[in-house]
């Protein structure tokens, strides 16, 4: 099946360092040659340690940062060119941010914030706010309690919903949720996980799922993307990447989750050490460094992302034919 959306060789590097004359001296690689695609209708999770790119990732895809390379494809035409301006991108993809607060204008109501997006792109003030009473309510907010309000007058989980509302304004294909539903509690955030759900269907929507919760993520997501330091560390569909994971850093990660289970308990910490300083990043595989697999063919070159079947992809020599790798298979004598 065909990509809705395709990410390819996508690259951000922020300068830290310049000298005299404003010439870049050294460089944090937040995201590095990340590819990826996106299909209609599915939910693909995004997860990692803070710090691995997951948020960068999500801005550079609506080009709120510029990227330092990498091309974006939606529906075959590439995005930011005449082919696809980025203005028609924004129709059919939105976002929902992590700060429900500082994600909406003060001085606007809630009325006025939702409908603002649909203005800016031609409809007329009563028809943007009517739209934004619907979605209001549809989002599980009565329109007249709700939409003469202003930010600061709502919960979190309101301010959410509102954001929610929002995005879906311009009748969006996508929806890129970065941390939607972190800092809700737990039983609002039931709630919400379960609207985007409903929504999902009804609006036959796609998303990408941004989290650092686990669960959440095989609670959401159809497929897995876990990314390590800038990179893509393993892709997959969710339960086999959960039951099977091919990578050292993913096995890691799914190791921290709790259970009830007294036969899995365990003593050891499933990682240890803290991640390479981003600026100036190991050579080879940027997990070698805290692998207890790691050999000298990790240090000498970064693994290729390796396709296993099923749509299950890896980025580590073990999973490489003939890497060097004394666990790979058909390894070089």
């Amino acid at each position: 099946m065909a990509a809705l959306l395709e990410v390819r060789g996508l690259v951000k590097n922020f300068p830290v360092r310049t000298d005299l004359f404003g010439r870049v001296k050294s460089f944090v690689s937040a995201v590095d040659e990340v590819d990826f695609d996106l299909h209609e209708g599915e939910t693909l999770g995004v997860v990692g340690e803070s710090g691995c790119g997951k948020s960068t990732t999500a801005r550079l895809l609506l080009h709120l940062i510029e990227p330092t390379a990498g091309t974006i494809r939606f529906e075959g035409r590439t995005v930011g060119t005449a082919e696809l301006p980025w203005k028609a991108f924004r129709r059919q993809v939105q976002m929902v941010f992590q700060d429900s607060y500082a994600s909406l204008n003060p001085r606007l109501t809630v009325a006025e914030s939702i409908a603002f997006g649909p203005m800016v792109h031609g409809l007329s003030r009563r028809e943007a706010e009517a739209r934004a009473n619907a979605l209001l309510e549809r989002v599980g907010l009565e329109p007249n309690r709700i939409a003469g309000r202003f930010t600061h007058e709502l919960s979190g989980g309101q301010r959410q919903r509102v954001n929610i509302a929002r995005a879906l304004a311009l009748h969006p294909r996508v929806l890129v949720l970065d941390e939607a539903v972190s800092a809700l509690d737990k039983s609002v955030e039931a709630q919400v996980l379960n609207l985007l759900l409903d929504l999902k269907e009804e609006f036959r929507l796609t998303y990408l799922f941004i989290s650092h919760d686990l669960e959440v993520v095989r609670f959401m997501a159809t497929r897995v993307l876990v990314m390590y330091l800038g990179r893509v560390a393993e892709l997959g569909p969710t339960e086999a990447l959960y039951t099977g994971s091919r990578h050292p850093y993913t096995t890691a990660l799914l190791g921290s989750l709790l259970s009830m289970d007294p036969d899995r308990r365990t003593d050891a910490a499933p990682i240890s050490g803290d991640p390479p300083n981003p600026i100036d990043p190991p050579a080879g595989c940027r997990f070698h460094t805290r692998c207890a697999s790691a050999e000298p063919v990790c240090a000498a070159r970064h693994p290729a992302l390796t396709v296993l079947g099923g749509g299950h992809a890896v980025a580590c020599h073990m999973s490489e034919p003939g890497s060097g790798h004394s666990r790979a298979a058909g390894r070089a004598a």
